[in-house]
């Protein structure tokens, strides 16, 4: 019943039954009305119905209280979201205002190495690492010290990337909508509706506006489980260590012939959150769910994809770690449990898991950002995920055919293994063909970047090919990975324990938007941007799995209009069927061949 009242308020237009009123002055609106989708009154709508529909929603997904504050919680403090405080309040420039984020670039092995024993004998953040540049956080009074550890040819190898992180933290928290880009009436309509349009429903959606809290996450995943029960089901992961549930979507429409037993239901996994400072990872889980459920039945493509299997959308496995940096710490990474150190908190979350644990390097010291615990699934978070993933495919007739693993940041497709790069995975090539399929579906996308690819162990070493000297007889010699210490141990990783452990062969972790100019803080602005990147790699994920390896065309014109939303991705036909330029253009034609040339340049690299 009181789902009902809710879809009823939510459903009807403001004043719909609404008395007359008398003119009143219009007040300034609360920028957490916008947030959270709920728009001040006015003389417009100002009624009785309205009003008790306003009281209602600000019960259900408590939201009121913030509105009338127009603030959140920083600590013991509140933090006016106010476009006109030009600076950060006093809390978030005690934190951050000391703090610089600068990027090293290195040339040789021996920088590498120096690099890398400075910022563990420094106990440094260490943002983002690729094979020539590594990201580090660190205050400004440590920068000296740095440098006085470093060899003369990195002395003025390092650029600043965020010259005040407090500003830019500031910036990352949800503000109200700008004047003249909407009105209360729009952002009525469309901040919890239901509306099926697909084709611009999620950049019109004021949920997708800016970052959410969990407590306006948790609801929303909800009322979606209500609104669309024919194909939505809200399930719950496991309890975090403060006491929180973790939060999924279980998306998929299962057939309905009892008379003959069921196979194992196929199902598909997307996380985020793991690391509670990547916003990104989380505002993105939530775009693909939404983008797939408002499709079924108006998109041949998707409404396939969710007949032939499950998709499990979990925002964030990490839900304590992820309100603390609304509440007290932005940039907070592991999750929040207790070690042996009291006043170093946290343990990774993607460092926890059982299959090569490594926490040999770093048990001793809690208050490394890659703190694994003192034994293997020692964080609660990911040993309740481990469990449930393990109930569901003993007891529950599941079978998990894909894994996809969002975070933030440097823009990379990864795939197993993270531990070391002298295991190859046996389905290596499987594995790197789709990777580079999801990389193509990316860059084609409305606005799409660039997304490299390679093994998740390379992306956690400083290493580079690097060409031998000529030979006297001057043919030179192949080139070779020369391989530099790791800046963070890359062990006991979910994407290995998915693939090796659950025998899910095709197992990703994703590494979002952008490439360093924000790092974690990246503008609200992006968040649509990323997710439509995402749809499109996650449709042709799911048609790689059905059979057909994302190159399949569907007869249906319609949809190519609708979904992904405002994606101007052509559909790709299959590689021995005849295309029509006229509706495929030259990405169709060139797409196989491309993939086909990329793989043997990698094969021949290697």
């Amino acid at each position: 019943m009181l789902v009902l009242c809710i879809h009823l308020l939510i459903l009807l237009p403001f004043g719909a039954i609404a008395a007359p009123q008398k003119s009143t002055e219009t007040t300034a609106s609360s920028p957490l009305h916008y947030l959270q989708g709920t728009p001040p009154l006015s003389a417009s709508s100002s009624g009785t119905f309205s009003r008790l529909r306003q009281k209602v929603l600000g019960n259900v997904f408590r939201f009121g209280k913030a509105a009338a504050d127009e603030s959140i919680r920083v600590g013991d403090n509140s933090v006016k979201l106010n476009p006109s405080d030009a600076r950060p309040p006093a809390r978030l420039l005690t934190r951050y205002g000391g703090d610089v984020v600068l990027r090293f670039k290195m040339k040789t092995v021996e920088e590498s190495h120096a690099l890398t024993e400075a910022i563990n004998v420094l106990f440094l953040d260490v943002w983002e690492f690729r094979d020539d540049w590594v990201d580090i956080r660190l205050s400004k009074d440590v920068v000296p010290s740095l440098l006085g550890l470093l060899p003369d040819s990195l002395q003025h190898a390092h650029t600043p990337l965020m010259h005040d992180l407090a500003q830019t933290v500031y910036d990352s928290y949800p503000a109200p909508a700008l004047s003249g880009h909407s009105t209360p009436s729009d952002l009525h309509h469309n901040a919890f509706s239901p509306n099926l349009r697909t084709s611009t429903q999620s950049t019109e959606n004021i949920f997708f506006r800016d970052y959410q809290p969990m407590s306006v996450i948790a609801p929303w995943m909800h009322l979606l489980a209500s609104l669309f029960p024919t194909h939505v089901r809200m399930v719950n992961i496991g309890i975090s260590y403060e006491g929180r549930d973790i939060p999924a979507l279980r998306v998929g429409v299962h057939p309905t012939n009892s008379q003959q037993p069921s196979a194992p239901r196929k199902t598909i996994i997307i996380s985020g959150g793991s690391h509670a400072r990547e916003w990104i990872s989380i505002s993105t889980v939530n775009y693909v769910a939404y983008s797939m459920i408002t499709s079924y039945g108006k998109s041949a493509s998707v409404t396939k994809l969710l007949e032939e299997f499950d998709w499990i959308f979990i925002p964030t496995i990490n839900p304590d770690g992820y309100v603390t940096t609304w509440e007290t710490d932005r940039l907070w990474r592991k999750n929040r449990q207790q070690t042996s150190l009291r006043f170093c908190r946290g343990v990774d979350l993607d460092r926890a898991w059982g299959f090569q644990w490594d926490g040999e390097t770093t048990k001793g010291n809690p208050c490394s950002e890659s703190y694994p615990g003192e034994e293997p699934f020692q964080a609660v978070e990911a040993y309740r995920f481990a469990q449930w993933v393990k109930n569901e495919t003993e007891n529950n007739n599941v079978e998990i055919v894909g894994y996809l693993d969002l975070h933030s940041y440097s823009q990379q497709i990864l795939y197993p293994y993270s531990y070391s790069c002298a295991s190859s995975p046996p389905s290596f090539e499987n594995l790197e063909e789709l990777a580079i399929g999801l990389a193509k579906a990316i860059r084609l996308s409305r606005g799409g970047e660039q997304y490299g690819v390679t093994s998740a162990c390379e992306g956690s070493v400083l290493g580079k090919k690097q060409r031998s000297a000529t030979s006297t007889s001057g043919s030179e010699d192949s080139k070779k990975i020369v391989v530099t210490p790791r800046m963070e141990t890359g062990g006991g990783s979910a994407l290995d324990w998915f693939y090796h452990e659950m025998g899910v062969r095709y197992s990703y972790q994703l590494k979002l938007r952008d490439t360093g100019s924000y790092g974690f803080l990246l503008p609200k602005e992006n968040i649509v941007p990323t997710g439509e990147e995402v749809v499109s790699a996650v449709t042709y994920f799911g048609r790689f799995l059905l059979g057909n390896k994302g190159i399949e065309g569907m007869d249906d014109g319609e949809e190519r209009a609708d979904f992904p939303p405002k994606n101007t991705e052509p559909e790709l036909k299959d590689q021995h069927q005849t295309s029509n330029p006229d509706e495929f253009g030259e990405y169709d034609e060139g797409y196989p061949d491309e993939m086909d040339w990329e793989l043997r340049r990698r094969h021949r690299r290697r």
